[in-house]
């Protein structure tokens, strides 16, 4: 499955610079970490929805600290959804677009910020736009409402794989790595975290999900096999006793949690999310999201000692990319003091709204 990584790498010599295909040297551990961006153009079998090239990016810093992060920007699965030229917006379609600019992010991105959970970490900013939340393995043809034809490649796979092996050839001992992802990045990232978790035995690696856990819909395994995510996936035996036919996203939590039973994973979410709750409609679900998220959160810990959740009030979605990571408190617990004892490998509580009511 692994990628083969051919890119020409280069340093990072002056803040702000963008090297396509560079590769900046780990910092030393400790050191405050760089205000630039490293842009990396992998080639191989990456690709974009459209056709046109992927990119990732990368901050380095503390070598035994790697924060991955698998970013957001919705999904398509019919014509009309995913053809740019009609103007839906349902996804992001071009890793270049400011909505994967690691840059113009704040919350967790914001290095400037002593407050940040993830200050001083080696930082790897996944780009997607493929459409299929980062798991896709297949080119699918679609047709539009109007007739037309178009080839969307979904290559989420493939394009993960190359950020992983450039994290593999060049961070080879982290002690401590999360594995993290916002919308579409977060029901991929249990997935992910199970495979970084098999590269790493000697690391701690925790899983964090942000703005997914509403996805109690019918359409799901459908759009999975859509999108090819049961194609080259991993030889393992904890897949063996799933249904693709019913296969959720909740899945990939219960897949590598048997997988690595000591992994620490989590949610995050706002009850009332306005992008999950539109989601759910195009699936042809129409229940209120609140109450479809509280039941996979519910089965999640019933079933998976390690999971925790933090949900908190509001039709926000997603939490990393923003400041309001600092000003979000739920129960008495701030959102960002929660994420760095997670991410230190604190064990955390659970944390909900409902005490004090979500409305």
């Amino acid at each position: 499955m692994r990628l083969v990584f051919t890119a020409a790498l280069a340093m990072i010599i002056f803040a702000g610079c963008k090297a396509a295909e560079g590769k900046p040297a780990p910092a030393e551990a400790g050191a405050q970490a760089p205000a630039a961006w490293t842009t990396i153009t992998p080639g191989g079998d990456t690709l974009c929805a459209t056709g046109t090239p992927y990119q990732f990016q990368v901050r380095p810093a503390d070598p035994e600290r790697v924060m991955f992060f698998l970013n957001g920007g919705g999904a398509c699965w019919s014509g009309d959804l995913c053809d740019p030229s009609l103007g839906a917006n349902a996804y992001t379609p071009l890793a270049d677009m400011d909505a994967n600019n690691a840059a113009t992010k704040a919350g967790a991105f914001d290095a400037a910020n002593a407050d940040n959970p993830f200050a001083g970490w080696t930082q790897v900013f996944v780009s997607y736009c493929t459409g299929d939340a980062h798991l896709g393995a297949a080119d699918a043809a679609y047709t539009t409402s109007a007739g037309k034809a178009l080839t969307i490649h979904h290559r989420g796979k493939a394009n993960v794989q190359s950020a992983l092996d450039w994290v593999y050839a060049n961070y080879p001992g982290p002690g401590r790595i999360f594995v993290g992802g916002g919308s579409a990045g977060a029901i991929a990232s249990p997935y992910y975290a199970g495979l970084v978790a098999d590269h790493y035995p000697q690391a701690e690696v925790i899983q964090y999900g942000g703005g997914a856990g509403g996805y109690r819909a019918g359409a799901v395994p459908g759009l999975l096999e859509t999108w090819g995510a049961f194609n080259d996936m991993p030889d393992w035996q904890e897949l063996a006793g799933f249904d693709r036919a019913t296969f959720t996203t909740e899945d990939f939590f219960r897949v590598t949690a048997a997988r690595h039973p000591g992994m620490r994973m989590s949610q995050f979410n706002n009850v009332d999310d306005e992008v999950q709750q539109m989601f759910l409609g195009l699936m042809g679900a129409a229940d209120p999201v609140r109450g479809l998220m509280q039941a996979n959160l519910d089965e999640l810990a019933a079933e998976i000692p390690n999971f925790r959740s933090f949900s908190a009030s509001g039709k926000d979605h997603t939490l990393l990319r923003y400041d309001r990571l600092y000003t979000t408190i739920t129960g008495g617990v701030r959102a960002a003091d929660w994420v760095r004892d997670l991410a230190e490998g604190r064990d955390v509580e659970n944390v909900s709204c409902a005490a004090e009511g979500c409305d």
